[in-house]
């Protein structure tokens, strides 16, 4: 049986209150809509309570006979989610951006695979930085992440001068990429 057809069977299931089929939509998508709610701004109960919300929309157009899903079960439900955590973010004012071209940027048809390959990489980068050492990682956090000037970070870091400081960071760069390359071929 395709992913399709699996995913159709189981929205009959949603549509018929089915337990079953709950428990695997609430199952295979759960974790992915917990970790984009954590990762902005959001709580434990943000995410199910905006679940809980995607679910109920899933639910009622389930029950319509017009409703033809037009992609992934888990884009759907991510892209309900996404939209309807920013309509919140803007409610509870913590979302600087405007919502009138939400539809443009929150497609249904939002590639997934895109994003799950994105945290997959930040992963990756995440183990590399941890395995740099030091000074080599105070020194990429403080340019990159704190956004310090080179002349800040050789008063920092005890270097004689800016350039110093700017060949040392090209140094840890080069090693980092080595690192992330690394894990990223194995990972393949």
């Amino acid at each position: 049986m395709s992913t399709l057809e699996e995913e159709k069977l189981i929205l009959k299931g949603l549509a018929a209150n089915d337990k079953q089929a709950i428990e695997t939509i609430y199952r295979g998508n759960f974790a992915m809509v917990q970790s984009f709610i954590l990762n902005n701004s959001g709580s434990q109960d943000d995410a199910r309570d905006i679940f809980q919300e995607a679910m109920i929309v899933l639910f009622e157009k389930s029950r319509l006979d017009s409703f033809e899903l037009s992609s992934q079960l888990k884009t759907y439900i991510y892209s309900v989610c996404r939209r309807l955590w920013l309509k919140r973010l803007n409610q509870m004012q913590r979302y600087s951006g405007s919502l009138d071209n939400v539809e443009e940027t929150v497609q249904v048809e939002e590639d997934l695979e895109t994003h799950e390959k994105r945290n997959a990489d930040f992963t990756l980068m995440e183990t590399a930085m941890s395995k740099i050492g030091e000074p080599c990682k105070s020194l990429l956090d403080a340019y990159y992440i704190q956004k310090k000037h080179m002349q800040e970070i050789a008063a920092d870091f005890g270097y004689t001068n800016a350039d110093n400081a700017k060949t040392q960071k090209y140094k840890c760069l080069m090693r980092l990429k080595k690192l992330f390359f690394a894990q990223y071929k194995n990972g393949q």
